[in-house]
């Protein structure tokens, strides 16, 4: 990826008439913008498909270290901002980065604005105020003149800078900002804030490359400043992982006791707590994350997960309490619909909504939800599932055979081996036998098990001949019944199949 691209991705320069003098000028201005490191010079919209699910994923999605490094949040900010066609919310922006950058790193002041002064001549000249761009131009030069460079220089902290960026906005800019670590440590082999960055990168890459191994890393950022509490949970994380969970628990109580409300640690604490199975702690952790951060769809979603395994955990049980239940599922849709809100893309979340408001005993708001999420581009593995929940509506809820049928030999005819399919060709069998134990000759009983038959052959072959096909749990397909790697649900003759 180069790094020196001319436009923000995605816009061309702007190309207003001026007279001979000026254009000279802007000519000059161009030439010098291609040369900052900042924001608008890294390439950082390159392959993105929508501006909302990169702002959903830079502020949303990824936490780190939230209660440091917040002048490179707001410099982030101002780049969405710009795109978003705000630039006087992107000004401000970054006079809020400015500022915090002169008064938590007073020392290092010209050198950590750079970045931000960078952003500044690129918002300016873009919305064509072109000699406050050149001011901002100049501002970098006379810094970069110290080191004899015109417009940029080689410096740890920038690269440090262009880490923490390419980090926030994770995904493929991982490795990059792996390799912006890793250069700055070049430099400055002992810096806390280098090895944190290198810890987290080399976590976040874990399982690409395999070779990758954080955990050294994390224990060297802790060592060397024991207030970074995001790495204590990394870590935690790993060793969990690494079956040395009491290890990891210890590390999470002493981060979560000195950072009570770092929405980065809570989040984090409550994905150790989950993988424990202490599903209340982990709803506890949501809910102390969510009360700093209520707007935030991902928090809603784990909640409104984490109550609806409550919800099958109590069904499933042969003396559950009717009124826990149904209280139960409130708490449930509640989160969910607030996840909705803000983002109908998350995995299952519409199929969630039916099957729980089947179970409150409201069928058409069900019904709503379950044609919602066939309405959405969904994966073979989360189609079949849907057929399978949607049948299951349809035969238990409706008392409608012949669609749930229906659904069952949908979900059927996707060409993927699963636990969801097996459970579709014996409720089918089961409903065909039905219909034979009572008349014998039933030709549509005949028909379907023929058709059970056939496809069923049809998946042996397919199993046969290829090796592309997976031959995976539900869970694994399309996020299953995890979502997002949340809680598996029970088996049984229920929407929740």
């Amino acid at each position: 990826m180069h790094e020196d691209s001319l436009q923000s991705p995605g816009e061309e320069l702007p190309g207003k008439p001026e007279s001979h003098g000026s254009e000279i000028t802007k000519k000059s201005l161009e030439s010098s913008l291609r040369q900052l490191k900042c924001h608008f010079t890294w390439n950082l919209l390159a392959g993105e498909n929508s501006l909302d699910d990169f702002e959903d994923r830079v502020c949303n999605q990824i936490e780190f270290q939230n209660s440091e490094f917040k002048a490179t949040t707001y410099n982030i900010l101002a780049f969405i901002k710009h795109h978003r066609g705000q630039n006087k919310e992107a000004l401000e922006c970054l006079q809020e980065a400015e500022e915090l950058i002169r008064r938590e790193h007073a020392d290092r002041a010209e050198i950590r604005s750079l970045v931000t002064w960078g952003n500044y001549a690129w918002v300016y000249y873009h919305m064509g105020r072109l000699s406050e761009a050149q001011t901002y131009v100049e501002k970098v030069k006379q810094v970069c003149k110290k080191f004899s460079s015109p417009y940029r220089i080689e410096s740890p902290i920038l690269d440090c800078e262009e880490g923490w960026a390419r980090l926030k906005y994770g995904g493929k800019f991982n490795e990059r900002a792996k390799v912006c670590f890793e250069k700055a440590l070049e430099k400055k082999p002992d810096n806390p804030e280098f090895i944190s960055g290198l810890a987290i990168a080399s976590y976040r890459l874990d399982n690409w490359p395999p070779s990758q191994n954080p955990t050294d890393s994390l224990r060297q950022a802790i060592k060397l400043n024991p207030d970074n509490n995001y790495a204590k949970v990394l870590l935690a994380l790993r060793l969990q992982d690494m079956g040395k969970e009491e290890e990891g628990e210890s590390l999470i109580e002493d981060a979560l006791r000195k950072a009570t409300r770092a929405t980065d640690v809570l989040r984090g604490a409550a994905s150790f707590y989950r993988k424990k199975g202490t599903r209340e702690k982990t709803i506890e952790m949501l809910g102390k994350a969510l009360e700093c951060m209520p707007n935030n769809a991902y928090l809603h979603y784990y909640l409104g997960c984490c109550y609806r395994a409550e919800v099958i955990k109590l069904q499933s049980e042969k003396y559950g309490d009717k009124e826990s239940l149904l209280r139960l599922i409130e708490q449930a849709v509640d989160h969910l619909k607030k996840a909705e809100e803000h983002n109908g893309n998350l995995p299952n979340i519409y199929s969630y909504l039916a099957t729980l408001c089947a179970h409150a005993d409201q069928y058409e708001e069900a019904d709503y939800y379950f044609q919602k999420e066939f309405l959405k581009e969904l994966s073979p593995g989360a189609k079949q599932l849907l057929h399978l929940r949607y049948g299951n509506f349809q035969l238990f809820q409706m008392r409608c055979e012949e669609k749930a049928i229906h659904h069952f030999l949908e979900g059927m005819k996707i060409k993927l081996r699963s636990k969801g399919k097996d459970k579709m060709k014996a409720k089918v069998q089961r409903l065909a036998e039905k219909r034979l134990f009572q008349n014998e000759a039933d030709s549509e009983a005949l028909y379907l098990l023929k058709v059970v038959a056939e496809l069923d052959g049809d998946s042996e072959r397919d199993m046969d001949s290829s090796n592309l096909l997976p031959s995976s749990s539900i869970a694994e397909a399309g996020n299953g019944e995890e979502g997002d790697g949340y809680h598996r649900a029970a088996a049984g003759g229920t929407p929740f199949d």
